[in-house]
C-alpha cells in the first residue's frame, strides 16, 4: 500500500474535483439546505454500521472532545458545506473550488490563535501574492473589481466563509483526531450534523423545501455523497496514512486542476485569462507553503526527538 500511498491522494484529490458536477446541476432545483441534508441522510446510512463498531472510543470521548466534534459537525458539515453550495449554486463553480485553496492559509493563522504553533517563516512571504491570487480569481475583470454582477460578491464571500470553517475544522480535527479514528471522526462528523440540517430543512420555506423530483436527481445525490464524497475521503485518507503531509499537499494539485477542467468541458463554465492566472498564483503560493510548513514541523519534530533520545541516553 505505501508503494501506491501519493496515488491514492491524486485520486482521492480527483474525485473532489468532480463535486460541481454533481452539485451544480442539483442546484438549478434543490435550495442548498436541501442538498446538503439530503446529502448528509446518504453518507450517516452508510457510515452507522462503522460507528457501531468504534461505539468504545465514541463513549470514551470527553467534555471538551465532544465540543470539538461539535464544531466540526456545525461548522464544518452545516454551515460550511451550505456556504459551498450556496457560493456554486449563486456563482462560477471554479471560482468557488480555486477558493478553497484559502483553507491552509486561514489553518496556519487559526493553529498559531488556538495551539500557539508558530507560523512558518514562509507564510508571510506567500501570503500577500495568494491574496493578489484570490482577487484575480474572484473578479472577471480584475480592473472593474466585483462591480459586474451584484450576486457575485456574496458567492465569494460564501466561498472564503467556508473555506475559514473547514480551515478552523482541520485545526480541531488534529486535536481530536488522536483520540478516535479518522474514520470514526467523519462518520460522527455527519451524524451529528444531520438532526440540526432536518431542522434547517423544516424552517425553510414550502418552495424551498422540493425534493428530487426524477430519479436522476437521485442518482446525482446519490453520486455526489459517494464519490467526491465518501470514495474521495477514504482514497485521501488511506494514502496519507503512508503519505509525509509536504509531499501529500502536492497531490492535492490534482482537485483544482480537475475541477476546472471539469467545469470548463463538461458544465461549460469558463474562466477569464485573469482568473487563470489567479488560480495559478493562488494554488502555487498554497502548495508551496503547505510543502514549506510541512517540511518545517517535520524538521522540528526530528530535532525533539532526538533531543529527548540524547537526554535519555546521558540519564
Amino acid at each position: 500500500m505505501r508503494k501506491y500511498s501519493v496515488l491514492l491522494i491524486v485520486l482521492g484529490s480527483i474525485l473532489w474535483g468532480t463535486d460541481s458536477l454533481f452539485r451544480r446541476p442539483l442546484s438549478r432545483d434543490l435550495s442548498p439546505i436541501t442538498i446538503v441534508t439530503l446529502e448528509h441522510l446518504i453518507l450517516s446510512l452508510v457510515v452507522l454500521p462503522f460507528l457501531a463498531r468504534t461505539r468504545c472510543e465514541v463513549l470514551a470521548l470527553t467534555a471538551r472532545d465532544w465540543s470539538a466534534l461539535l464544531f466540526i459537525a456545525l461548522g464544518g458539515s452545516v454551515a460550511a458545506t451550505s456556504l459551498f453550495t450556496f457560493s456554486i449554486k449563486y456563482g462560477n463553480p471554479s471560482v468557488t473550488v480555486l477558493l478553497q485553496k484559502t483553507q491552509p492559509a486561514f489553518a496556519i493563522l487559526l493553529a498559531r490563535w488556538l495551539l500557539h504553533e508558530r507560523p512558518g517563516r514562509w507564510f508571510w512571504r506567500c501570503l500577500l501574492p495568494a491574496i493578489l491570487g484570490a482577487y484575480l480569481v474572484s473578479a472577471p475583470d480584475w480592473r472593474r473589481g466585483f462591480l459586474i454582477d451584484p450576486r457575485q460578491p456574496l458567492s465569494i464571500l460564501a466561498a472564503l466563509s467556508a473555506s475559514l470553517l473547514w480551515g478552523s475544522c482541520t485545526v480541531l480535527g488534529r486535536y481530536i483526531v488522536a483520540r478516535l479514528p479518522v474514520l470514526a471522526l467523519t462518520g460522527l462528523r455527519f451524524v451529528v450534523a444531520l438532526p440540526v440540517l432536518a431542522l434547517l430543512f423544516w424552517l425553510q420555506t414550502p418552495s424551498q423545501k422540493a425534493l428530487p423530483a426524477n430519479s436522476s436527481s437521485l442518482e446525482l445525490l446519490a453520486g455526489m455523497a459517494l464519490v467526491p464524497g465518501l470514495a474521495a475521503l477514504l482514497c485521501y485518507y488511506f494514502g496519507l496514512r503512508s503519505t509525509i503531509a509536504s509531499v501529500a499537499s502536492v497531490g492535492e494539485l490534482a482537485f483544482p486542476l480537475t475541477a476546472v477542467a471539469a467545469n470548463w468541458f463538461l458544465l461549460d463554465v469558463r474562466l477569464a485569462p485573469s482568473q487563470l492566472a489567479g488560480g495559478a498564483i493562488l494554488v502555487s503560493c498554497m502548495t508551496f507553503l503547505t510543502y514549506l510548513d510541512s517540511r518545517e514541523k517535520d524538521a522540528r519534530q526530528t530535532l525533539r526527538l532526538r533531543f529527548h533520545e540524547r537526554r535519555e541516553s546521558k540519564s
